[in-house]
Protein backbone atom coordinates (compact mmCIF):
# COMPACT_ATOMS: atom_id res chain seq x y z
CA UNK A 1 0.00 0.00 0.00
CA UNK A 2 1.10 3.08 -1.50
CA UNK A 3 1.77 6.34 1.19
CA UNK A 4 -0.89 8.00 -0.64
CA UNK A 5 -3.37 5.28 0.51
CA UNK A 6 -2.46 4.88 3.92
CA UNK A 7 -2.96 8.35 4.50
CA UNK A 8 -6.98 7.40 3.12
CA UNK A 9 -7.89 5.30 6.80
CA UNK A 10 -8.24 7.73 9.69
CA UNK A 11 -7.55 6.47 13.09
CA UNK A 12 -9.16 9.84 14.59
CA UNK A 13 -11.21 8.39 17.56
CA UNK A 14 -14.07 10.85 17.10
CA UNK A 15 -14.75 9.99 13.24
CA UNK A 16 -14.49 6.31 14.39
CA UNK A 17 -17.37 7.19 16.89
CA UNK A 18 -19.20 9.18 14.57
CA UNK A 19 -19.22 5.86 12.10
CA UNK A 20 -19.96 3.69 14.90
CA UNK A 21 -23.73 4.00 14.33
CA UNK A 22 -26.13 3.74 11.24
CA UNK A 23 -29.93 3.54 11.29
CA UNK A 24 -31.01 0.06 13.37
CA UNK A 25 -29.70 -1.24 16.94
CA UNK A 26 -25.63 -1.70 16.39
CA UNK A 27 -23.06 0.37 17.46
CA UNK A 28 -19.65 -1.20 16.63
CA UNK A 29 -16.26 1.20 16.78
CA UNK A 30 -14.35 0.86 13.48
CA UNK A 31 -10.33 -0.06 13.48
CA UNK A 32 -10.90 2.90 10.65
CA UNK A 33 -12.52 5.40 8.22
CA UNK A 34 -11.77 5.94 4.67
CA UNK A 35 -13.23 8.33 2.66
CA UNK A 36 -11.95 7.79 -1.16
CA UNK A 37 -12.06 10.73 -3.55
CA UNK A 38 -11.74 8.56 -6.89
CA UNK A 39 -12.34 5.71 -8.17
CA UNK A 40 -8.62 4.55 -8.48
CA UNK A 41 -8.17 5.18 -4.60
CA UNK A 42 -10.79 2.95 -4.06
CA UNK A 43 -9.05 0.26 -6.12
CA UNK A 44 -5.56 0.89 -3.82
CA UNK A 45 -7.84 0.29 -0.90
CA UNK A 46 -9.00 -2.82 -1.55
CA UNK A 47 -5.30 -3.96 -2.84
CA UNK A 48 -4.37 -2.85 0.88
CA UNK A 49 -7.51 -4.40 2.11
CA UNK A 50 -6.06 -7.79 0.48
CA UNK A 51 -2.40 -7.40 1.80
CA UNK A 52 -3.17 -6.60 5.18
CA UNK A 53 -5.70 -9.08 5.70
CA UNK A 54 -8.20 -5.70 6.97
CA UNK A 55 -12.00 -5.70 6.39
CA UNK A 56 -14.01 -2.86 4.39
CA UNK A 57 -17.26 -1.99 4.80
CA UNK A 58 -18.68 0.30 2.49
CA UNK A 59 -21.45 3.09 3.58
CA UNK A 60 -23.78 5.54 2.12
CA UNK A 61 -26.43 7.57 4.30
CA UNK A 62 -25.96 4.93 6.72
CA UNK A 63 -29.46 4.82 6.64
CA UNK A 64 -30.02 1.05 6.20
CA UNK A 65 -30.93 -0.87 9.39
CA UNK A 66 -29.92 -4.38 9.64
CA UNK A 67 -26.45 -3.57 10.49
CA UNK A 68 -24.96 -3.52 6.88
CA UNK A 69 -23.07 -0.73 7.11
CA UNK A 70 -21.25 -0.90 10.86
CA UNK A 71 -18.27 -3.37 10.52
CA UNK A 72 -15.41 -3.73 13.12
CA UNK A 73 -12.86 -3.26 10.33
CA UNK A 74 -12.35 -0.03 8.07
CA UNK A 75 -15.71 1.51 7.40
CA UNK A 76 -15.82 2.89 3.30
CA UNK A 77 -17.94 6.28 2.93
CA UNK A 78 -19.01 6.21 -0.78
CA UNK A 79 -20.99 9.44 -0.12
CA UNK A 80 -19.02 12.42 0.53
CA UNK A 81 -15.69 12.53 -1.43
CA UNK A 82 -16.54 10.33 -4.59
CA UNK A 83 -17.33 12.20 -7.67
CA UNK A 84 -20.75 12.54 -7.88
CA UNK A 85 -22.47 11.54 -11.32
CA UNK A 86 -25.93 12.77 -12.66
CA UNK A 87 -26.89 11.92 -16.45
CA UNK A 88 -30.68 11.80 -17.75
CA UNK A 89 -31.08 10.51 -21.05
CA UNK A 90 -34.88 11.49 -21.81
CA UNK A 91 -34.71 9.87 -25.37
CA UNK A 92 -34.05 6.49 -23.90
CA UNK A 93 -35.59 7.08 -20.41
CA UNK A 94 -32.32 5.88 -18.67
CA UNK A 95 -30.03 7.84 -16.29
CA UNK A 96 -26.41 7.16 -15.09
CA UNK A 97 -25.42 7.71 -11.71
CA UNK A 98 -22.71 7.39 -9.18
CA UNK A 99 -23.65 5.68 -6.13
CA UNK A 100 -23.65 8.63 -4.03
CA UNK A 101 -26.54 10.09 -5.68
CA UNK A 102 -29.68 10.08 -4.06
CA UNK A 103 -32.90 8.76 -4.71
CA UNK A 104 -34.33 12.31 -4.54
CA UNK A 105 -32.10 14.01 -6.32
CA UNK A 106 -32.40 11.28 -9.20
CA UNK A 107 -36.22 11.64 -9.23
CA UNK A 108 -35.89 15.69 -9.05
CA UNK A 109 -33.67 15.74 -12.07
CA UNK A 110 -35.90 13.34 -13.77
CA UNK A 111 -39.21 14.93 -13.19
CA UNK A 112 -38.23 17.91 -15.79
CA UNK A 113 -38.12 15.39 -18.61
CA UNK A 114 -41.59 13.59 -16.30
CA UNK A 115 -39.51 10.44 -15.59
CA UNK A 116 -38.68 8.91 -12.19
CA UNK A 117 -37.47 5.88 -10.86
CA UNK A 118 -40.36 4.01 -9.45
CA UNK A 119 -39.33 2.12 -6.29
CA UNK A 120 -39.31 4.88 -3.46
CA UNK A 121 -38.52 3.77 -0.53
CA UNK A 122 -39.21 6.36 2.52
CA UNK A 123 -35.56 7.17 3.41
CA UNK A 124 -35.60 8.89 -0.95
CA UNK A 125 -34.42 11.79 0.74
CA UNK A 126 -31.29 10.37 2.11
CA UNK A 127 -31.49 7.01 0.56
CA UNK A 128 -27.84 6.74 -1.58
CA UNK A 129 -28.76 5.00 -5.14
CA UNK A 130 -25.49 2.67 -4.46
CA UNK A 131 -26.95 1.82 -0.83
CA UNK A 132 -30.73 1.05 -2.67
CA UNK A 133 -28.96 -1.25 -5.24
CA UNK A 134 -26.66 -3.01 -2.47
CA UNK A 135 -30.49 -4.17 -0.63
CA UNK A 136 -32.77 -4.10 -3.56
CA UNK A 137 -34.82 -1.36 -1.76
CA UNK A 138 -38.40 -1.25 -2.50
CA UNK A 139 -40.71 1.21 -0.49
CA UNK A 140 -44.47 1.72 -1.08
CA UNK A 141 -44.86 1.31 -4.81
CA UNK A 142 -43.52 -1.84 -5.09
CA UNK A 143 -46.65 -3.59 -5.54
CA UNK A 144 -46.64 -2.37 -8.72
CA UNK A 145 -43.41 -1.10 -10.02
CA UNK A 146 -41.36 -3.88 -8.39
CA UNK A 147 -38.15 -3.30 -6.35
CA UNK A 148 -34.86 -2.14 -7.62
CA UNK A 149 -33.87 -4.79 -9.29
CA UNK A 150 -35.80 -4.51 -12.25
CA UNK A 151 -34.62 -0.87 -12.83
CA UNK A 152 -30.97 -1.99 -12.69
CA UNK A 153 -29.50 -2.14 -16.39
CA UNK A 154 -25.49 -2.05 -15.20
CA UNK A 155 -23.34 -1.21 -12.83
CA UNK A 156 -19.72 -0.36 -12.39
CA UNK A 157 -17.73 -2.38 -9.41
CA UNK A 158 -14.60 -2.24 -7.57
CA UNK A 159 -14.34 -6.57 -7.09
CA UNK A 160 -12.40 -8.24 -4.52
CA UNK A 161 -9.41 -8.29 -6.88
CA UNK A 162 -9.00 -4.67 -6.87
CA UNK A 163 -10.07 -4.69 -10.43
CA UNK A 164 -13.29 -2.51 -11.84
CA UNK A 165 -15.50 -3.46 -14.52
CA UNK A 166 -18.63 -2.98 -15.93
CA UNK A 167 -21.58 -5.72 -15.76
CA UNK A 168 -24.90 -5.03 -18.41
CA UNK A 169 -28.16 -6.59 -18.41
CA UNK A 170 -28.26 -8.83 -20.83
CA UNK A 171 -24.55 -9.40 -21.79
CA UNK A 172 -23.19 -11.85 -18.94
CA UNK A 173 -22.16 -15.25 -20.00
CA UNK A 174 -24.81 -17.62 -21.09
CA UNK A 175 -24.66 -21.21 -19.40
CA UNK A 176 -24.16 -23.03 -22.31
CA UNK A 177 -20.35 -21.13 -23.09
CA UNK A 178 -17.90 -23.95 -23.01
CA UNK A 179 -15.30 -21.86 -20.03
CA UNK A 180 -12.28 -22.10 -22.80
CA UNK A 181 -14.20 -19.69 -25.02
CA UNK A 182 -15.39 -17.14 -21.70
CA UNK A 183 -13.22 -13.90 -22.66
CA UNK A 184 -10.46 -12.79 -20.65
CA UNK A 185 -11.25 -9.18 -20.85
CA UNK A 186 -13.87 -10.22 -18.22
CA UNK A 187 -12.85 -9.37 -14.57
CA UNK A 188 -11.49 -12.07 -12.72
CA UNK A 189 -14.37 -12.45 -10.34
CA UNK A 190 -16.70 -12.95 -13.11
CA UNK A 191 -14.37 -15.51 -14.68
CA UNK A 192 -13.87 -17.45 -11.29
CA UNK A 193 -17.58 -17.39 -10.73
CA UNK A 194 -18.35 -18.88 -13.93
CA UNK A 195 -15.89 -21.67 -13.62
CA UNK A 196 -16.55 -22.60 -9.51
CA UNK A 197 -19.89 -20.86 -8.28
CA UNK A 198 -22.18 -21.11 -11.54
CA UNK A 199 -22.23 -24.86 -12.67
CA UNK A 200 -22.72 -25.72 -8.78
CA UNK A 201 -25.42 -23.26 -9.22
CA UNK A 202 -27.49 -24.69 -12.06
CA UNK A 203 -26.99 -28.43 -10.71
CA UNK A 204 -29.19 -27.31 -8.13
CA UNK A 205 -31.91 -25.32 -9.78
CA UNK A 206 -34.37 -27.94 -7.81
CA UNK A 207 -33.27 -27.37 -4.94
CA UNK A 208 -33.15 -23.91 -5.06
CA UNK A 209 -36.84 -24.02 -6.30
CA UNK A 210 -37.93 -25.76 -3.48
CA UNK A 211 -35.96 -23.73 -0.63
CA UNK A 212 -36.19 -20.01 -1.83
CA UNK A 213 -39.51 -18.82 -0.24
CA UNK A 214 -42.44 -17.78 -2.40
CA UNK A 215 -43.19 -14.07 -1.79
CA UNK A 216 -43.11 -11.33 -3.39
CA UNK A 217 -40.32 -9.89 -2.39
CA UNK A 218 -36.96 -11.43 -1.13
CA UNK A 219 -33.46 -10.38 -0.64
CA UNK A 220 -32.17 -12.70 2.50
CA UNK A 221 -28.87 -14.21 0.73
CA UNK A 222 -27.97 -14.06 -2.45
CA UNK A 223 -30.22 -14.11 -5.39
CA UNK A 224 -29.43 -17.27 -6.84
CA UNK A 225 -33.24 -17.87 -8.19
CA UNK A 226 -33.21 -14.72 -10.25
CA UNK A 227 -29.59 -15.72 -11.57
CA UNK A 228 -30.57 -18.52 -12.65
CA UNK A 229 -33.38 -16.06 -14.75
CA UNK A 230 -32.10 -14.01 -16.11
CA UNK A 231 -28.66 -15.23 -16.50
CA UNK A 232 -27.29 -11.62 -15.34
CA UNK A 233 -24.24 -11.86 -12.94
CA UNK A 234 -25.28 -7.98 -12.19
CA UNK A 235 -28.35 -9.91 -10.47
CA UNK A 236 -25.93 -11.54 -7.97
CA UNK A 237 -24.69 -8.28 -6.73
CA UNK A 238 -28.18 -6.30 -6.67
CA UNK A 239 -28.83 -7.08 -2.57
CA UNK A 240 -25.48 -8.28 -2.03
CA UNK A 241 -24.87 -5.56 0.82
CA UNK A 242 -21.60 -4.87 -0.44
CA UNK A 243 -20.24 -8.32 0.26
CA UNK A 244 -19.22 -8.92 -3.26
CA UNK A 245 -18.18 -5.47 -4.25
CA UNK A 246 -17.75 -1.41 -4.18
CA UNK A 247 -20.55 -0.05 -6.71
CA UNK A 248 -19.50 3.01 -8.02
CA UNK A 249 -21.61 3.88 -10.57
CA UNK A 250 -25.71 2.99 -12.01
CA UNK A 251 -27.12 2.76 -15.18
CA UNK A 252 -30.83 2.95 -15.11
CA UNK A 253 -33.96 2.25 -16.72
CA UNK A 254 -36.38 4.92 -15.74
CA UNK A 255 -40.68 5.17 -16.21
CA UNK A 256 -42.92 8.03 -17.17
CA UNK A 257 -44.55 10.02 -14.35
CA UNK A 258 -47.87 9.41 -13.71
CA UNK A 259 -50.33 12.28 -14.64
CA UNK A 260 -52.60 11.22 -11.95
CA UNK A 261 -53.06 9.43 -8.95
CA UNK A 262 -55.94 8.77 -6.26
CA UNK A 263 -56.12 7.42 -2.33
CA UNK A 264 -58.50 5.18 -0.40
CA UNK A 265 -58.66 4.17 2.98
CA UNK A 266 -59.97 0.93 4.19
CA UNK A 267 -61.13 0.35 8.10
CA UNK A 268 -61.18 -3.63 8.72
CA UNK A 269 -62.93 -5.29 11.52
CA UNK A 270 -60.58 -8.47 11.46
CA UNK A 271 -57.45 -10.10 10.59
CA UNK A 272 -58.92 -12.26 9.17
CA UNK A 273 -60.42 -10.48 6.23
CA UNK A 274 -57.11 -9.39 5.40
CA UNK A 275 -55.99 -11.79 2.96
CA UNK A 276 -58.91 -11.33 1.18
CA UNK A 277 -59.35 -7.51 1.49
CA UNK A 278 -55.79 -7.58 0.34
CA UNK A 279 -56.54 -9.98 -3.34
CA UNK A 280 -59.33 -8.04 -4.12
CA UNK A 281 -58.23 -4.46 -3.98
CA UNK A 282 -54.95 -6.32 -5.74
CA UNK A 283 -57.23 -6.57 -8.34
CA UNK A 284 -57.48 -3.16 -9.72
CA UNK A 285 -53.89 -2.55 -9.72
CA UNK A 286 -52.76 -0.24 -6.88
CA UNK A 287 -49.22 1.81 -6.97
CA UNK A 288 -49.26 1.28 -3.33
CA UNK A 289 -51.12 -0.94 -0.47
CA UNK A 290 -49.80 -0.08 2.84
CA UNK A 291 -51.16 -1.92 6.11
CA UNK A 292 -51.51 0.28 9.66
CA UNK A 293 -52.36 -2.42 12.26
CA UNK A 294 -54.17 -2.06 15.18
CA UNK A 295 -50.76 -1.52 16.99
CA UNK A 296 -50.05 1.78 15.11
CA UNK A 297 -53.52 3.18 15.89
CA UNK A 298 -52.94 2.22 19.69
CA UNK A 299 -49.27 4.59 19.61
CA UNK A 300 -51.32 7.52 18.17
CA UNK A 301 -53.98 6.87 20.73
CA UNK A 302 -50.98 6.80 23.67
CA UNK A 303 -49.32 9.67 22.44
CA UNK A 304 -52.04 12.15 23.49
CA UNK A 305 -50.95 14.66 21.49
CA UNK A 306 -48.81 15.94 18.39
CA UNK A 307 -50.32 13.57 16.52
CA UNK A 308 -54.45 13.39 15.46
CA UNK A 309 -56.16 10.12 15.80
CA UNK A 310 -57.79 9.56 12.43
CA UNK A 311 -61.38 9.48 13.00
CA UNK A 312 -61.91 5.49 12.80
CA UNK A 313 -64.89 3.26 13.49
CA UNK A 314 -64.41 1.08 17.32
CA UNK A 315 -63.29 -2.10 16.80
CA UNK A 316 -60.66 -1.04 13.92
CA UNK A 317 -58.18 -3.94 13.57
CA UNK A 318 -56.30 -2.92 10.82
CA UNK A 319 -56.22 -0.35 7.73
CA UNK A 320 -55.09 -0.23 4.31
CA UNK A 321 -54.19 2.72 2.39
CA UNK A 322 -54.47 2.17 -1.23
CA UNK A 323 -52.87 4.62 -3.90
CA UNK A 324 -53.73 4.03 -7.60
CA UNK A 325 -52.01 5.71 -10.47
CA UNK A 326 -53.26 6.45 -13.84
CA UNK A 327 -53.24 8.52 -17.07
CA UNK A 328 -56.16 10.42 -16.07
CA UNK A 329 -58.09 11.30 -12.85
CA UNK A 330 -61.30 9.98 -14.32
CA UNK A 331 -59.16 6.59 -14.66
CA UNK A 332 -57.56 6.67 -11.28
CA UNK A 333 -61.06 7.29 -9.45
CA UNK A 334 -62.81 4.52 -11.45
CA UNK A 335 -59.53 2.46 -10.53
CA UNK A 336 -60.32 3.30 -6.66
CA UNK A 337 -64.41 2.53 -6.78
CA UNK A 338 -63.71 -0.23 -8.65
CA UNK A 339 -61.08 -1.70 -5.55
CA UNK A 340 -64.31 0.04 -2.49
CA UNK A 341 -66.58 -2.08 -4.79
CA UNK A 342 -64.49 -5.60 -4.12
CA UNK A 343 -63.55 -4.85 -0.66
CA UNK A 344 -66.69 -2.96 0.94
CA UNK A 345 -68.21 -6.21 2.60
CA UNK A 346 -65.28 -6.43 4.72
CA UNK A 347 -64.76 -3.06 5.42
CA UNK A 348 -66.00 -1.34 8.70
CA UNK A 349 -65.26 1.66 6.71
CA UNK A 350 -64.31 3.29 3.95
CA UNK A 351 -63.20 6.91 2.96
CA UNK A 352 -62.23 7.65 -0.79
CA UNK A 353 -59.43 10.89 -0.86
CA UNK A 354 -61.34 13.02 -4.25
CA UNK A 355 -58.62 16.10 -3.29
CA UNK A 356 -55.13 17.05 -3.21
CA UNK A 357 -55.70 17.78 -0.08
CA UNK A 358 -57.23 14.90 1.21
CA UNK A 359 -54.93 12.69 -0.17
CA UNK A 360 -52.33 14.26 1.85
CA UNK A 361 -54.61 13.42 4.76
CA UNK A 362 -54.65 9.80 4.65
CA UNK A 363 -50.99 9.41 4.00
CA UNK A 364 -49.87 11.39 6.91
CA UNK A 365 -51.54 8.59 9.17
CA UNK A 366 -48.85 6.03 7.22
CA UNK A 367 -45.97 8.75 8.20
CA UNK A 368 -47.39 9.55 11.84
CA UNK A 369 -45.42 6.75 13.90
CA UNK A 370 -41.70 8.98 13.17
CA UNK A 371 -42.98 11.74 15.50
CA UNK A 372 -44.14 9.61 18.33
CA UNK A 373 -41.40 7.11 18.09
CA UNK A 374 -38.50 10.10 17.69
CA UNK A 375 -40.31 11.04 21.29
CA UNK A 376 -40.97 8.48 23.54
CA UNK A 377 -41.12 8.94 27.12
CA UNK A 378 -38.49 8.21 29.77
CA UNK A 379 -36.85 4.77 29.12
CA UNK A 380 -39.17 3.57 26.74
CA UNK A 381 -36.84 3.12 23.07
CA UNK A 382 -38.08 2.04 19.39
CA UNK A 383 -35.84 -0.68 18.11
CA UNK A 384 -36.27 -2.57 14.54
CA UNK A 385 -35.36 -6.09 16.31
CA UNK A 386 -37.97 -7.72 13.48
CA UNK A 387 -38.42 -5.54 11.10
CA UNK A 388 -38.80 -6.82 7.44
CA UNK A 389 -40.73 -10.37 7.51
CA UNK A 390 -42.87 -11.14 3.97
CA UNK A 391 -45.00 -14.20 4.28
CA UNK A 392 -47.21 -15.36 1.32
CA UNK A 393 -50.45 -13.18 1.34
CA UNK A 394 -52.14 -16.25 2.70
CA UNK A 395 -50.08 -16.21 5.95
CA UNK A 396 -50.31 -12.63 6.71
CA UNK A 397 -52.80 -12.04 9.19
CA UNK A 398 -51.43 -15.37 10.69
CA UNK A 399 -48.08 -13.67 10.94
CA UNK A 400 -49.13 -10.23 12.26
CA UNK A 401 -51.24 -12.24 15.55
CA UNK A 402 -48.14 -14.38 15.68
CA UNK A 403 -46.05 -10.75 16.48
CA UNK A 404 -49.14 -9.56 18.90
CA UNK A 405 -48.89 -12.47 20.49
CA UNK A 406 -45.36 -13.03 21.14
CA UNK A 407 -44.87 -9.59 22.39
CA UNK A 408 -48.04 -9.75 24.55
CA UNK A 409 -46.78 -12.73 26.30
CA UNK A 410 -43.56 -10.66 27.14
CA UNK A 411 -45.09 -7.57 27.77
CA UNK A 412 -43.38 -5.60 25.49
CA UNK A 413 -44.89 -2.68 23.19
CA UNK A 414 -45.16 -3.34 19.30
CA UNK A 415 -45.87 -1.19 16.41
CA UNK A 416 -46.58 -2.91 13.32
CA UNK A 417 -47.18 -1.28 9.87
CA UNK A 418 -46.03 -2.01 6.15
CA UNK A 419 -46.63 -3.25 2.47
CA UNK A 420 -49.72 -5.36 2.62
CA UNK A 421 -49.70 -5.97 -1.16
CA UNK A 422 -46.61 -7.72 -1.07
CA UNK A 423 -47.04 -9.44 2.72
CA UNK A 424 -44.13 -7.41 3.83
CA UNK A 425 -44.46 -6.04 7.54
CA UNK A 426 -41.93 -3.99 9.71
CA UNK A 427 -42.13 -3.69 13.18
CA UNK A 428 -40.90 -1.05 15.90
CA UNK A 429 -40.38 -3.16 19.51
CA UNK A 430 -40.46 -0.94 22.47
CA UNK A 431 -38.98 -2.17 25.03
CA UNK A 432 -38.83 -0.38 28.31
CA UNK A 433 -34.95 -0.43 29.05
CA UNK A 434 -35.43 0.25 32.93
CA UNK A 435 -36.67 -3.17 33.23
CA UNK A 436 -33.93 -5.93 34.34
CA UNK A 437 -35.24 -8.20 32.01
CA UNK A 438 -35.82 -6.39 28.73
CA UNK A 439 -32.66 -7.66 26.52
CA UNK A 440 -34.26 -11.44 27.32
CA UNK A 441 -37.60 -10.20 26.30
CA UNK A 442 -36.66 -8.61 22.84
CA UNK A 443 -34.30 -12.10 22.22
CA UNK A 444 -36.96 -14.24 22.79
CA UNK A 445 -39.13 -12.16 20.10
CA UNK A 446 -36.26 -12.03 17.82
CA UNK A 447 -36.28 -15.68 18.06
CA UNK A 448 -40.04 -16.83 18.10
CA UNK A 449 -41.18 -13.88 15.59
CA UNK A 450 -38.31 -14.95 13.10
CA UNK A 451 -39.12 -18.19 12.85
CA UNK A 452 -42.70 -17.77 12.47
CA UNK A 453 -42.31 -16.37 9.52
CA UNK A 454 -40.21 -19.05 7.99
CA UNK A 455 -42.52 -21.60 9.38
CA UNK A 456 -45.46 -19.62 7.40
CA UNK A 457 -43.28 -19.79 4.08
CA UNK A 458 -41.76 -16.58 4.32
CA UNK A 459 -38.40 -14.83 4.43
CA UNK A 460 -37.42 -13.18 7.22
CA UNK A 461 -35.85 -10.36 4.94
CA UNK A 462 -38.12 -8.65 2.86
CA UNK A 463 -36.65 -5.20 1.35
CA UNK A 464 -33.72 -4.54 3.76
CA UNK A 465 -31.53 -6.95 3.59
CA UNK A 466 -29.83 -9.18 6.40
CA UNK A 467 -26.69 -7.16 7.57
CA UNK A 468 -25.59 -8.75 11.47
CA UNK A 469 -29.00 -8.76 12.20
CA UNK A 470 -30.41 -11.83 9.76
CA UNK A 471 -27.26 -13.20 8.85
CA UNK A 472 -26.98 -16.39 11.58
CA UNK A 473 -31.21 -17.29 10.38
CA UNK A 474 -30.64 -17.78 6.90
CA UNK A 475 -29.42 -21.45 8.20
CA UNK A 476 -32.96 -21.93 9.23
CA UNK A 477 -34.59 -20.10 6.08
CA UNK A 478 -32.33 -22.21 3.11
CA UNK A 479 -30.41 -25.00 4.89
CA UNK A 480 -27.16 -25.98 4.43
CA UNK A 481 -27.03 -27.16 1.09
CA UNK A 482 -28.08 -23.53 -0.50
CA UNK A 483 -25.37 -22.01 2.24
CA UNK A 484 -22.68 -24.15 0.63
CA UNK A 485 -23.90 -22.20 -2.58
CA UNK A 486 -24.08 -18.43 -1.03
CA UNK A 487 -20.02 -19.16 -0.20
CA UNK A 488 -18.93 -20.33 -3.28
CA UNK A 489 -20.54 -16.80 -4.39
CA UNK A 490 -18.70 -14.83 -1.79
CA UNK A 491 -15.58 -16.92 -2.60
CA UNK A 492 -15.79 -16.25 -6.40
CA UNK A 493 -16.27 -12.47 -6.18
CA UNK A 494 -14.36 -11.95 -2.89
CA UNK A 495 -11.68 -14.93 -2.28
CA UNK A 496 -9.74 -13.18 0.06
CA UNK A 497 -12.97 -12.11 2.39
CA UNK A 498 -12.40 -8.75 3.08
CA UNK A 499 -16.10 -7.03 2.35
CA UNK A 500 -18.31 -7.41 4.82
CA UNK A 501 -17.83 -9.76 6.87
CA UNK A 502 -20.90 -11.25 9.23
CA UNK A 503 -23.34 -9.96 6.45
CA UNK A 504 -24.87 -12.31 4.30
CA UNK A 505 -22.83 -14.94 6.03
CA UNK A 506 -22.94 -15.27 9.67
CA UNK A 507 -19.89 -14.40 11.85
CA UNK A 508 -18.87 -15.19 15.39
CA UNK A 509 -21.35 -13.01 17.11
CA UNK A 510 -24.21 -13.59 18.16
CA UNK A 511 -26.66 -10.88 16.07
CA UNK A 512 -27.91 -8.86 19.00
CA UNK A 513 -24.70 -8.37 20.29
CA UNK A 514 -23.25 -4.61 20.06
CA UNK A 515 -26.24 -2.97 20.79
CA UNK A 516 -26.16 1.09 21.02
CA UNK A 517 -27.81 1.19 24.51
CA UNK A 518 -27.49 -0.74 27.57
CA UNK A 519 -24.11 -1.36 29.87
CA UNK A 520 -22.45 -3.31 27.44
CA UNK A 521 -22.63 -0.46 24.38
CA UNK A 522 -19.40 0.47 22.88
CA UNK A 523 -18.02 4.07 24.63
CA UNK A 524 -18.37 6.76 22.54
CA UNK A 525 -18.05 10.31 23.15
CA UNK A 526 -21.01 11.88 25.08
CA UNK A 527 -21.14 14.81 22.45
CA UNK A 528 -21.34 12.93 19.48
CA UNK A 529 -23.77 10.08 21.44
CA UNK A 530 -26.43 12.90 21.12
CA UNK A 531 -25.43 14.06 18.07
CA UNK A 532 -26.15 10.43 16.85
CA UNK A 533 -29.09 10.31 18.78
CA UNK A 534 -30.45 12.98 17.30
CA UNK A 535 -29.92 12.08 13.57
CA UNK A 536 -31.97 9.20 14.58
CA UNK A 537 -34.71 11.18 16.12
CA UNK A 538 -34.98 13.17 12.97
CA UNK A 539 -34.22 11.13 10.52
CA UNK A 540 -31.07 13.37 9.51
CA UNK A 541 -29.23 10.48 7.55
CA UNK A 542 -28.07 12.96 4.91
CA UNK A 543 -25.67 14.76 7.71
CA UNK A 544 -21.62 13.94 6.73
CA UNK A 545 -20.49 12.20 9.64
CA UNK A 546 -17.38 13.83 9.05
CA UNK A 547 -19.28 17.54 10.21
CA UNK A 548 -20.60 15.40 13.23
CA UNK A 549 -17.06 14.34 14.66
CA UNK A 550 -16.11 18.04 14.82
CA UNK A 551 -16.06 19.95 17.84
Amino acid sequence: MTSATSDQVSRDPRLRAAYAEAAGIYRILPAGVARPSSVAELQALVSWARETGTSLTARGAGSGIPGSAVGAGVIVDLRDRMPRILEIDPASATAVTSGNITHAELNHAARGYQLRLPPDPSSSAWATLGGMVSTNAAGARSVRHGPVRPWVMGMEVVTGDAELGWLNRGETIRPLLRQDAISRSLPTAITRFHARAAPAIRAAVDLIAQRFPKVRKNTAGYALDRWLDSGDDLDLLIGAEGTLGLLTTIRWRLAPVAPAHTAVRVALRSLDDLEEAVRAVLQSDPSALELLDRTFLDLITLAGRGVERPDLPDGTEAVLLLEFERESLTAAQGAAADAVGAVRSLALDVLTALTTEQEHQLWALRHAASPILASLPGSYRSLQVIEDGCVPLAGLGAYIRAIREAAAARGVMVVIFGHAGDGNVHVNLIPDVGRPDWMAQVQGLYEEVNHAAIRLGGTVSGEHGDGRLRAGLLPSLYGQEIMALFQLVKTAFDPDGIFNPGVKLAGDRPALADLKLGPAAAPIPDDIADRLREIERTGGYARSRSELAST
